[in-house]
């Protein structure tokens, strides 16, 4: 009876422990949202240029360029090329970075153990937790119609930007998330 118990014990940690795995997995993916103008004919848009608004601060120059190679690699992907003369599109985007906690636990021991086998009494058991501060960044992507001067499309990709540590991680990201949110353009035609 013991050994059932154990047995028993041990596939719902390793469920308890896959569940944990999958929430943690999600909560760190990509938030990925848009909007647009309905009523947007997308398929007369074939140029854009890039442009910045007034006022507001942009990342380093490094961190600009890589976010800026991201989004033209998927409007390449959708059909637009860029230009300096007579754009149909404005493209702009802003980011911005805040800090959350992040907290760990381990745990460690915990086995049952009583009298008879029925399983009475816990044993000692230790839980670790850490926390830690992550940068989570938010990068909203902003396209304007050159001609009626309004904005058709925004998306926007949360958990985006991260520390910066690695740059190839960095880029690899950015490219990840700017994939996924552009999947969102052009709208879907009703």
């Amino acid at each position: 009876m013991c050994e059932v118990m154990r047995t028993s014990r041990t596939a719902q940690l390793a469920v308890i422990a896959g569940l944990l795995f999958v929430w943690c997995v999600a909560a760190s993916a990509q938030d990925i949202r848009y909007n647009y103008l309905q009523g947007t004919d997308f398929s007369k848009y074939k140029t854009y240029k890039w442009v910045q608004i007034p006022n507001v601060q942009y990342p380093n120059s490094i961190l600009d360029d890589q976010i800026k190679r991201a989004i033209d690699a998927q409007l390449a992907l959708k059909g637009l090329s860029q230009t300096e003369d007579n754009p149909d599109l404005y493209v702009t985007y802003q980011a911005a970075v805040h800090q959350e906690k992040q907290w760990n636990s381990y745990s460690t021991g915990g086995d049952y153990w009583g009298w008879g086998g029925w399983g009475g009494w816990g044993g000692m058991s230790t839980t670790t937790t850490t926390s830690s501060t992550i940068n989570i960044g938010t990068l909203n992507v902003d396209l304007y119609d050159v001609v009626t001067k309004k904005q058709i499309w925004r998306g926007d990709a949360s958990k985006t930007l991260g520390s910066g540590k690695d740059p190839k991680k960095v880029q690899k990201n950015l490219n990840k998330a700017m994939a996924k949110l552009f999947k969102k353009y052009p709208p879907p035609v009703k």
